[in-house]
């Protein structure tokens, strides 16, 4: 009878915090297709405006390091409510928002939040469950937090088109308020607290180093390469880096433990990680300009056209969890890169005729080979660490998918920007009859294709680290020599 009622309240912890994760992961993405109302709205730049992404992923990415300590420091229960409690504060404010500053505030609040909320989560399975049954519960996750970002477009594009943009605040508040009570009634903790204490020189280290790199490469799209504020703050954040990692590497009690890099299997899906968080991001960001600047699509018929994958990818993530379970992470990547290969390949001859369809069944395509990915890479990660390193493995995983997420979409917003100019002028040369809104359409189009030959030869680049993966027997006997 305990070990069903231990099963009960493991499921219902497990709903809770998928629910927070849901809405949290939601919220990330809403924004995405609303930015030029917003700037219509507030009167404000392109430039001004991507902060309500570049603010969120800083204040995210800066966050993300302390949470290891904050799940020794804090229970389950306390963290779970606090960061849900901010996610609340923030959407009200942005709801209610007047003016701009007040949005940005709203959305930095929401983003302490969403911070802690995913490390957590997956701390809570490395405590609940053994290495063989994580697969099939992440996957489970996976469901949730694929799903989110992939109905946020399309339910951000209806709302804009049809209704307020308020509404993208208004409707997320009561979802919110429901999760912290279910937290409330439901939610136990999970591992015991100690009183660890905060080495605030590393708080401040990991802020300014991994603050300064965000923001760099966050302005590298819109600002350009060769700008002293994008050049000066990389550089910066890579020096200050640098000297937080010596110093985790000499403390007794690192804020981020960096010795789960001296497990191969974790370095080499980190590797993976980075290169699979930077194609997504890209595509994310590269497939709507190419709709909307390339081929005059709204915002509505953009994100229509990515949710019949993300629907897909995300009833996949259950399946493919059981899969890696049964067979091992190694198969599972090779498959998902293949599809993504696949997918890369099929967009880099984009041009004006291009169909609706075609650029549907390719990111079906794109998100079949992500589901055999995503969760998957972040179990096999996480299962070659052992039990006390599980906080500081997740910590990491997530900073560096904060990390390849900014570069990933600044690296692929400057080769998009480059080859515009570079088409522009040539077509221009060639064509001189051209008028000044069908050249920017052409070189649009023209530019997304380039990019996208990038992206085929980082899919390829990530293949060769998945074939370097351990096969699974290797790795469950790695596993339980890492564990003992």
């Amino acid at each position: 009878m305990q070990k069903e009622i231990a099963e009960k309240n493991k499921k219902i912890l497990l709903m809770v915090l998928i629910a927070g994760c849901f809405l949290s992961t939601l919220n990330q993405t809403l924004l995405n297709v609303a930015m030029s109302n917003f700037m219509e709205v507030f009167h404000v730049t392109a430039a001004t405006v991507q902060w309500l992404s570049t603010g969120f992923m800083l204040v995210n990415g800066i966050l993300v390091p302390i949470t290891a300590f904050l799940m020794k420091r804090f229970t389950t229960r306390q963290l779970f409510i606090s960061s849900m409690f901010f996610l609340f504060m923030g959407t009200v404010l942005c709801a209610c928002a007047m003016n701009f500053s007040i949005l940005l505030t709203g959305r930095m609040i929401q983003a302490i939040g969403a911070g802690i909320i995913m490390p957590l989560m997956m701390t809570v399975i490395l405590y609940l469950y053994p290495s063989e049954k994580r697969g099939s519960i992440m996957g489970t996750i996976g469901f949730a937090i694929i799903f989110a970002p992939a109905i946020a477009p399309t339910i951000s594009g209806f709302i804009i088109e049809y209704v307020s943009w308020r509404w993208l605040f208004i409707g997320l508040t009561p979802l919110v308020l429901i999760v912290i009570i279910l937290a409330f009634k439901y939610l136990m903790n999970v591992a015991d607290t100690t009183k660890a204490k905060l080495d605030i020189v590393s708080v401040i280290l990991s802020t300014i180093g991994f603050g300064c790199i965000l923001f760099g490469f966050s302005s590298a799209g819109s600002k350009g390469w060769a700008h002293p504020v994008v050049i000066t703050t990389i550089i910066i954040g890579i020096i200050v880096t640098t000297l937080f990692c010596l110093r985790q590497i000499k403390s007794n009690d690192p804020l981020l433990n960096l010795s789960v890099f001296k497990y191969k299997i974790f370095t080499l899906t980190s590797v993976i990680n980075i290169l699979i968080t930077m194609i997504m991001y890209a595509d994310l960001i590269l497939l709507p300009i190419y709709l909307q600047n390339g081929r005059g699509f709204t915002a509505f018929e953009s994100g229509l056209l990515l949710l019949p994958g993300a629907v897909i990818n995300a009833f996949l993530s259950p399946i493919t969890g059981k899969m890696y379970d049964k067979y091992g992470a190694k198969p599972l990547f090779i498959t998902g890169l293949v599809f993504i290969i696949i997918s890369m390949w099929g967009a880099i001859d984009l041009t004006e005729s291009t169909t609706y369809m075609y650029l549907m069944v390719r990111t079906i395509i794109l998100r079949i080979g992500l589901s055999f990915i995503s969760m998957p890479l972040n179990t096999a990660g996480l299962n070659a660490l052992p039990r006390e390193l599980g906080s500081h493995g997740s910590a990491v995983n997530n900073t560096i998918r904060q990390l390849a997420g900014a570069i990933g979409t600044a690296v692929i917003i400057t080769v998009y920007t480059i080859q515009a100019t570079s088409h522009a002028s040539q077509l221009s040369i060639e064509n001189g009859d051209l008028s000044a809104i069908q050249l920017a359409k052409l070189s649009s189009i023209f530019s997304s294709s380039d990019a996208y030959v990038f992206m085929l030869f980082v899919s390829f680049v990530a293949l060769i680290f998945a074939c370097l993966m351990p096969k699974k027997v290797a790795i469950q006997k790695y596993e339980s020599e890492s564990h003992n």
